[in-house]
């Protein structure tokens, strides 16, 4: 199995930016796929992005596509989230994942591993 550590999370002011980061490690179906996911408390978690890792094509969710880039080492090992001009509403807690699935943010598989998330705060 794949266990996943975020990191990079933090206190930043609109219009700033800042680079979240999962390193994963285990076997390598399990990150297949890697993404982004976040949460604001009484809401749905809600995915934007994800990246094959073997490719490295990716995808972003239309919300955040002019703003946010995923990328990937080349040890396909550590996923990488490039937030720039931050807004408030950003706040959020932000989970890394790793699958092998393709729809849902890598979450549609038979196997998903969620990191512990890191929180982002814009004000």
């Amino acid at each position: 199995h794949v266990q996943l550590v975020e990191s990079g999370g933090g206190l930043v002011q609109p219009g700033g930016s800042l680079r979240l980061s999962c390193v994963a490690s285990g076997d390598t179906i399990g990150r297949y796929c890697m993404g982004w996911f976040r949460q604001i408390p009484d809401r749905e978690r809600e995915g934007f992005a994800r990246i094959f890792m073997k490719t490295g094509a990716s995808d972003l969710a239309d919300s955040v596509r002019d703003r946010f880039t995923i990328s990937r080492d080349n040890t396909e090992k550590t996923v990488y989230l490039q937030m720039n001009n931050l807004k408030v509403e950003d706040t959020a807690m932000y989970y890394c994942v790793s699958g092998s699935g393709v729809d849902n943010y890598c979450t549609s598989g038979y196997s998903t591993r969620w990191g512990q998330g890191t929180q982002v705060t814009v004000s």
